[in-house]
């Protein structure tokens, strides 16, 4: 349970620094980063949803038409549809918090069928591994998009 409740604290805490930012600069790209904040949030969302249906295989993804604008490896260049407004990704980061939790409690230790790996060396076998991932993972692309937020100051 202390693990859901470090995904949940990191969630808040992106929360936070999206209530800080200036909405106008979510589609600026600065000199110097891979992406923009429309995309780190996008990306925080998209890497929950395929890594918890991975972690539990009944899980239903949501807005699975988002993964290709979103998902490791992509960017804002490569964008040949419109992305989601910002009210669509606050509300869906909003709302995945409680579908999250609900497909994880319980299931923590439950061994993967088939591990999971990042890059060549860090390979996971539960579903709390997976979870302890996606609170890193979510730090990671929160401090970007705080970053971003300093980097991008429309006045």
């Amino acid at each position: 349970m202390e693990t859901i409740k470090q995904l949940n604290f990191a969630r808040t805490y992106t929360l936070g620094k999206l209530r800080q930012s200036n909405e106008a600069a979510w589609d600026i790209q600065p000199k110097g980063f891979n992406n923009t904040i429309r995309w780190n949030i996008g990306h925080i969302f998209v890497l929950v949803e395929k890594l918890t249906q991975k972690a539990i295989p009944t899980y239903e993804l949501e807005h699975a038409e988002w993964i290709p604008l979103f998902a490791p490896g992509t960017t804002p260049k490569g964008w040949e549809v419109e992305p989601p407004t910002n009210e669509e990704l606050v509300n869906a980061l909003k709302n995945q918090s409680e579908r999250i939790k609900a497909a994880l409690e319980g299931n923590l230790q439950n061994v993967l069928a088939e591990p999971v790996s990042i890059g060549k060396y860090h390979q996971m076998n539960t579903v709390e591994a997976i979870v302890q991932f996606l609170s890193w993972h979510e730090g990671v692309h929160s401090g970007i998009i705080h970053a971003l937020n300093r980097a991008t100051i429309v006045e």
